[in-house]
């Protein structure tokens, strides 16, 4: 990414939390799917950090889930720990899966997930989250590329159907007919399609199967609420990093990450031929279109949101995920509560939506970052 457009994306991604509320992920980077986030660096003290209120928040603060907004993660807890003396927050990105999971149990404070609890979680929280049950808070989201290796094709075009088929081990080799024909004059080799997905249990995934289940269903019959992998073959990788990495190694390959990872490793990105006049590809402005139409499908303090992954507006990137925050709204530990809801409202405070601009993430759209606002201090 060339600084001067990378420059102009943090310019728009900040306007759009006045004007248009665009809603857009795309970090710098890479995830570690193991390893815990400690806000690690020294704690200077800087513009953001030093309107944080700490409330209240002391001792060690538990979370994990989502590799998607890991670097959202790193830069909340730097300016939170630099803020509040004596705060620890360890975020562990291993996944959207594992940290539903770890929640359920009641092993971390809150969790980081690229999907909305589906109803077998809410009824499970609910042994954990005493008389309350756990809800969905958006903070970040954005595109999900489809990055590929492919030499000599630098501009590959692919549609909804032909990603199903390439992922589903239906389509198999680069020159088949059906990407032929969405690539007039490409020099598509006669070589075996490697197609990566993720190993462990995702919200990137189950996003991808979404898209896939909505604007291919005849070529996509699989559970599209599944955040596990549910096709026969192709090769796994473990989280986002592993995939993009299995990717940039692997010629002739093709895999899905946000799409931070695509520019960290310097991948190809596929553009979607979604039915629209001219195929879109993924950048942040192109899903912010697509996610300005979400709407909140949830009840009372839960915010998950609808995406609409059929739609072919004119620039629409179709392909995108929302990262929620998961947390009981009532019944937290009393000793983590000040803690979660200090941290949870400096992440989605102005302050805290401003400063994902200097990784190239974007806010909140408005109504959706008023809304969450106002539920975090109700958190018990």
């Amino acid at each position: 990414m060339k600084l001067s457009r990378k420059n102009g994306l943090r310019a728009s991604a900040i306007g759009a939390l006045v004007v248009s509320g665009a809603l857009v992920l795309s970090a710098c980077g890479s995830d570690n799917n193991s390893e815990p986030t400690k806000g690690g660096g020294e704690k200077t003290t800087n513009a953001a950090a030093s309107n944080i209120a700490c409330e209240g928040a002391k001792g060690q603060l538990l979370a994990a889930g989502s590799s998607a907004q890991k670097n959202a993660m790193d830069l909340w807890v730097k300016n939170f720990q630099a803020a509040c003396e004596g705060v620890e927050v360890n975020y562990q990105s291993i996944g959207s899966g594992g940290g539903i999971t770890k929640f359920n149990q009641g092993q971390v404070a809150f969790a980081g997930s690229d999907s909305a609890l589906k109803d077998e979680e809410v009824a499970e929280s609910k042994k954990i989250c005493k008389d309350g049950t756990g809800i969905n808070l958006p903070m970040v989201g954005g595109p999900i590329a489809i990055g590929y290796k492919l030499e000599g094709v630098d501009n590959l075009v692919l549609d909804a159907s032909t990603i199903a088929k390439i992922f589903d081990n239906k389509i198999t080799k680069w020159n088949d007919p059906a990407i032929a024909k969405l690539n007039p004059g490409a020099k598509l080799p006669d070589s075996t399609i490697q197609a990566f997905h993720r190993s462990d249990e995702s919200g990137t995934t189950q996003n991808l199967g979404k898209y896939l289940s909505t604007a291919a269903p005849a070529d996509w019959k699989h559970d599209p609420k599944s955040k596990s992998w549910p096709a026969q073959g192709g090769q796994a990788a473990n989280g986002s990093s592993g995939v993009a990495t299995a990717v940039k190694d692997a010629e002739g390959s093709i895999g899905y990450f946000e799409l931070s990872y695509a520019t960290a490793n310097k991948i190809s990105t596929v553009s979607v031929n979604t039915g629209a006049s001219a195929p879109v590809a993924a950048t942040t402005e192109n899903a912010s279109k697509a996610i300005a139409a979400a709407k909140v499908k949830g009840t009372g303090n839960d915010v998950a949101l609808s995406l609409d992954y059929a739609t072919k507006a004119e620039g629409a990137y179709p392909l995108v995920l929302v990262t929620y925050e998961i947390a009981c709204d009532k019944g937290n530990k009393a000793e983590t509560l000040p803690t979660l809801k200090a941290f949870l409202n400096y992440a989605i405070s102005e302050e805290g939506q401003k400063v994902l601009a200097d990784a190239d993430y974007a806010p909140m759209p408005a109504e959706i970052a008023a809304k969450v606002r106002q539920i975090v201090p109700t958190l018990s």
